[in-house]
């Protein structure tokens, strides 16, 4: 059975995902990617992945980086995810730049940053997957919820409070 891409990915767009934005510094350069393949990997040691297309711009820049910051936006940060989502432009203009201590970039006003350590880069098809691990993170006070993706669009979360958790005890519910 052949696979249409274009019908491939409309099906993947029916599972929301969270919106962030993955940065890095190689030979002086800041790097800056929108990034909605972004997940945990594992609790014990502290990894998550996030995957990039190898035709993209500076492609092998983000292979030789030492270290990422992958900062989950906000609802209020459409602009932020659209600036960093267009390639060739200049990501960082009019951005003060501000420093991870791992010495990644970040971007400003995210609700959650991850720094990294590369982990592991494996093959994903016409993508690459990084794993990184997590040497530190900081969780703002920002009081908003998570910029969301789904379908094509931007959406947001209707009530947050009505939404209840799981159990602490579920077991089928790994990592949460």
């Amino acid at each position: 059975m052949s696979i249409d891409p274009k019908e491939f990915r409309i099906a993947l767009g029916q599972f929301p995902t969270g919106v962030a934005i993955v940065t890095a510094i190689v030979e002086g350069q800041r790097l800056g990617s929108t990034i909605s393949s972004f997940n945990s990997v594992s609790l014990e040691p502290p990894l998550v992945l996030f995957s990039l297309i190898k035709g993209s711009l500076g492609f092998s820049q983000w292979k030789a980086a030492a270290a990422f910051c992958i900062a989950v936006l906000g609802e209020s940060q459409r602009d932020l995810s659209n600036r960093f989502a267009k390639a060739g432009s200049d990501k960082w203009a009019g951005i003060e730049p501000r420093f991870a201590e791992n010495g990644a970039p970040m971007v400003p006003d995210a609700i959650v940053y991850f720094e990294c350590e590369p982990y592991g880069i494996h093959d994903g098809g016409d993508h690459e997957i990084f794993v990184s691990r997590v040497t530190r993170f900081h969780v703002t006070e920002k009081p908003e919820c998570s910029l969301i993706f789904y379908s094509g669009k931007y959406r947001q979360l209707n009530d947050p409070e009505r939404i209840s958790s799981p159990p602490v005890s579920d077991p089928w519910l790994h990592g949460w």
